[in-house]
Parts: structure tokens; sequence; C-alpha cells
């Protein structure tokens, strides 16, 4: 009887055992699947907080200190939402954000838009170059040094890789933005005053104010990431199983992309803002600046941040602007297609380097004005891509199931109309800026 017991137990502890080593098993699968979809998500997310969002960021912290922080909040939200729309659509149709704005709403409309977005995305690339080349300049290397050598390697990477290589290396660079967060805590915030203004808000009507967070909104959601989030998708060849890990990498690279945001918008206002730098004209401005309250370290680090920062966004922009272009005109597009099977695409990719890095090389290049121009056409653009992403991703025709849901289509509409309604007063805001200047 006690050998029957015995064996009872013994039976009982090996299924207990035998259930925690499945869970575990399929916890690590769980894992290492999320690290195969890992991409997209985080690269796009990450990409927004180029050389100029990083001097939004900057321009936050010092005019603002931590007031804005609570901003944060909302905009991850926004992100989410956003970003996940566009890669259901990428996953559920198999197309490009592009492909499904020509077939649902015509080849003029798709015109307009991607004429916009190119004349959009030119502008940016030819300030992330200037952005590499301010970094540079910081730690005494001359522009005519930088911007041929990193145009060169981003051409190589993208043209003469794959998919899966150049995913790596675009996550890869991402690790780069770690650097914010020693940044800011070199900096010596006062981390009461930090988490105060997260969940403090101290609204104002000034116009700054109104300004500023219209720029964050701008910053954070802008067109091209919607299209390179999508197409990377679809050129991962996901189907609908792989939905929920898709969404986690939109969550995590949304979230990781939003705290680099606020550890920037805390390094400026501990440095800047607390001591009476109010206004700065770039990032590489603001680096500069850290230099005699935080140290050598903090401004190297918020110089090393500015640089890889710029590197992505000066991969991530010209992609997408191949990819929405190619899509919108009908031709094959790519990353593991060689020049003959995608002529167009590469050759789009080609040229906005070209013309990116040797715009970059002029001296005196009106940087600031150059940002405030494609920040108005970008904050025209955005509402009519956000119409049209959630029109798409509640059209049952196209989505089936997967449609948007009436909670979250009521979400959608309600982030585009107070997307809109921001847009309209930051073009009307930039305009004035441009002719004041």
């Amino acid at each position: 009887m006690n050998g029957r017991r015995f064996s009872a137990r013994k039976l009982a502890q090996s299924l207990r055992s035998g259930r925690s080593r499945l869970r575990k098993r399929l916890s690590d699968y769980r894992f290492y699947a999320y690290l195969a979809v890992l991409g997209p998500g985080m690269i796009a997310a990450n990409a927004g907080n180029d050389a100029s969002g990083i001097a939004t960021y900057s321009s936050v912290g010092a005019e603002f200190g931590y007031t804005l922080m609570w901003a944060f909040i909302p905009m991850v939200f926004a992100l989410i939402i956003v970003q996940e729309m566009c890669v259901r659509m990428g996953v559920v149709t198999g197309q490009g954000l592009a492909d499904l704005i020509r077939e649902q709403f015509g080849v003029r409309w798709t015109a307009l838009i991607m004429l916009a977005l190119l004349i959009a995305n030119t502008g940016v690339i030819i300030s992330e170059f200037v952005g590499i080349a301010q970094a540079s300049e910081l730690f005494g290397i001359p522009r005519f040094v930088t911007i041929p050598i990193t145009a060169g390697l981003i051409w190589w990477l993208v043209v003469r890789g794959n998919a899966k290589r150049v995913e790596r290396v675009f996550l890869v660079m991402s690790l780069v933005f770690l650097t914010y967060i020693a940044s800011a805590y070199l900096s010596q915030p006062d981390w009461s005053a930090v988490g105060e203004g997260f969940v403090r808000p101290k609204l104002s009507g000034e116009s700054n104010y109104l300004f500023m967070i219209m720029a964050l909104i701008g910053t954070t959601i802008t067109p091209f990431m919607q299209v390179f989030v999508q197409s990377s998708v679809v050129e991962k060849q996901m189907d609908e199983e792989d939905l929920p890990l898709v969404r986690a990498d939109v969550i995590v690279g949304s979230v990781f992309a939003l705290a680099i945001a606020a550890f920037i918008v805390i390094s400026a206002g501990a440095t800047l803002h607390a001591n009476g730098v109010f206004a700065i004209d770039s990032a590489a401005t603001a680096a500069e600046a850290f230099e005699p309250v935080a140290g050598t370290y903090a401004k190297y680090l918020f110089a090393v941040g500015l640089f890889g920062a710029a590197m992505l966004a000066m991969g991530v922009l010209p992609l997408a602007t191949a990819y929405s272009l190619s899509e919108a005109l009908g031709f094959e597009k790519g990353l593991s297609r060689s020049f003959r099977e995608a002529p167009i695409f590469i050759g789009i990719f080609t040229t906005l380097i070209v013309v990116g890095a040797v715009v970059a090389l002029i001296p005196g290049i009106p940087q600031i004005t150059l940002l405030l121009f494609t920040q108005a056409v970008n904050g025209l653009l955005l509402p009519i891509i956000l119409i049209a992403v959630v029109k798409l991703s509640s059209n049952a025709e196209i989505m089936g199931k997967h449609a948007n849901k009436p909670a979250f289509k009521i979400a959608a509409w309600t982030l585009t109309a107070i997307i809109a309604t921001l847009s309209v007063g930051l073009i009307a805001r930039t305009i004035a800026d441009i002719f004041a200047k």
C-alpha cells in the first residue's frame, strides 16, 4: 500500500515537473518567435527619433523643462494605434500602404500623396545628413569626410544586402538610443519634478506651448513611418498567425521609442532649462550646451545618439520613399531584389541618398528653414494618410474579420480628428515662422 502511495506521489511530481518544463519550452518558443518577428515596429518607431526629432525634444526640454512630460503618455497610445492598423493591413492583405491607396482611392489621389511624400522625405533626408555632419563635427571630424562615407555605407548595406541583414543592422543601430538614458542620468535631473511632469499636467494656452505639443505629435507620428512599417511586414511575408507577435513588436517599439524621447526631454530640461538656456537651433547645439553643466561625457553621449539616430533615419527614409513610389507606380520592389529585378526601387533609393549627401555638403545650408518647410508638408500630409489608413483598415471587404472593431474605429477616428486639427495649427505656425525669417 505504501509502495502504491509512493508511486502515485512520484507520478504526480513527474507530471508537475513535465508541465513546468512544457511551460518553459512554450515560453522560450514565444520569446524566440518574438525575436524572429521583431523588427518593423521597433525600427519604424525609432526612426521617428531622427535628427529633427531630437532637436524638437531638446527644444521642448529647454523651453518648458519637464512640464510637457505628460504628453508622452497619450502619444504612446496614439502611435500604437496607428502602427497597429498598418501592420495589420500588411499581414492580412500582403500589400503595402501605397498599393492599397492606389487600388481603393485611384491614381490621382495616389499621385498627389506620393508627390507630397517625396518632397517631405527628401527634405528630411537632407536634414539627416546635416545631423550626421553636426554630430561628427562635435568630435572634430569634418562633414566632407563623414557624409560621403556614411552615404556609401548605407547605400552598400541596402543595395548589396538582403532584407534580413538590413533589418538586423537597423535593429543594432536602434541600440544607440540607450546613450540618451545615460545622458539623462549624467544630467542629474530632479526626478520628483520629472514624475510630477508626467502625472500633473500644467496646461497653458500660450501659442508656444500649443506649438510644442503639435511639434511633438508631428515628430512622433510621421507619414514615412506608416509606409515603412507596412511594407516591411509585407516583405517579411507574415501571415495572420503572426498578428499577436507583430502587435507585440509595435507595442514594444512604440514604448521604447517614446521612452527615449522622454529621456531626451529630461536631459535638456536638467541641463538647458535649469541653467537659463531656453532656446536652441539644433540637436548639435543642445549637445554642446551639455558640456559645461553635465560634463564632456554627457555631451559626447548625446552626440553619439544624434549620429546613430541620423544614420538609422537616413536608411529608413529613402527606403520608405522607394517602397511607396514603387508600390504606387506598380513596379517591383524589395530589399532582396537585384537592380535588374527592381531598377525603379533601387534607383529611387540611390537618387535620394545622392541628393541628400550632395545638398548637405553645401556650406551654410539653412537647416532650420528646411525643417520648418518639411514639417509643414508632413503636417499637411499626415491627416490625409491617417484618413486613408483608418478607412482601409475598417473596410471589411479588404480586411475581413480583422477589420477595425467599433470601439477601435471610434478611437482611431477621434485620434485622426485631433491630429488633423493640430496639424492645421502646426502648418499655420510653421508658415508664419518661414515668412518671419
